[in-house]
């Protein structure tokens, strides 16, 4: 499964190992240092343009079948080119915070996703990236939370066939998910940006496609949003729609708090939300 689209057609696969994040985000030394990713970024520039310049001229010999599929791949290849342009301007504007390569995927879970965030973090902070999407639990993982003492699958469990004791493994799976998210926005309001934070100056998501896992019900969602959007996003807040009113219908107040251009529909979406 795929929470990101290039287009229609064209999945983003997740990125699930913290050293291949790292890479792409800050090259593949084995720190943050500035002199040395730059070395990286003027040798990532010349293969570029010699890539480029192949591909264009192969494609005045295609179809229109495997135009599209180059196209897609040009879009990956700008992708690099905007990364690339980004950490240059980052490198001249912006000190990168210290980070060391890391070394693999840690079995801990814990471990595993505070890296993960982390990176996220520095990401926004250096503005390597405006958006970013994490799963803190894959739709039908069926690993286990032995940090918390649970050796049973998530999966499995998450059919708890209202199991008292499955059930209440499942609460506490879902304590340790939101203590992630928590952490996520501790780091957001401690890390100033501009005049505040970058949990100001955020809107984050977190939540879940199913209210109750055992019966695969979709609406009323368990939905946070957190963030103050710059200023746009009203807190301390418990607001409660109709049965059955799209989440996509959220996503369309996201959109306009994001600045995109204006959009009608999004997926199922029925309309905006009222009183966000």
């Amino acid at each position: 499964m795929s929470m990101s689209w290039r287009g229609p057609t064209s999945p983003l696969p997740a990125e699930i190992n913290p050293r291949t994040v790292f890479e792409r985000l800050f090259g593949d030394g084995d720190s943050t240092d500035a002199p040395t990713r730059m070395a990286r970024l003027e040798n990532q520039k010349s293969v570029l343009d010699y890539v480029t310049g192949s591909l264009s001229r192969l494609r005045m010999t295609l179809g229109s079948g495997d135009k599209r599929k180059l196209e897609e791949y040009l879009e990956a290849v700008r992708d690099i080119e905007r990364r690339i342009q980004r950490a240059e301007e980052q490198n001249a504007t912006i000190p990168l915070p210290h980070i060391d390569r890391p070394s693999a995927i840690p079995d801990d879970y814990l471990q595993y996703t505070k890296l993960m965030i982390d990176m996220q973090v520095v990401a926004w902070q250096t503005d390597m990236t405006r958006v970013a999407s994490f799963m803190l639990g894959r739709d039908g993982s069926n690993r286990s939370y032995r940090e918390i003492g649970i050796s049973d699958g998530h999966h499995s469990i998450s059919h708890h066939q209202n199991d008292a004791e499955k059930v209440d493994k499942l609460i506490k799976i879902d304590e340790l998910h939101v203590a992630m998210f928590a952490y996520l926005l501790e780091k957001l309001r401690n890390t100033p940006d501009g005049d505040g934070t970058l949990l100001d100056h955020s809107l984050m998501l977190f939540g879940s496609s199913l209210s109750e896992s055992n019966i695969h019900t979709h609406d009323d969602l368990p939905i946070v949003l957190a963030g103050g959007a710059n200023g746009q996003l009203k807190g301390n807040r418990h607001l409660v729609y109709p049965k059955e009113t799209p989440l996509n219908n959220l996503f369309l107040n996201m959109f306009d708090m994001a600045g995109l251009p204006h959009v009608d529909g999004f997926g199922d979406s029925t309309g905006r939300l009222a009183n966000l």
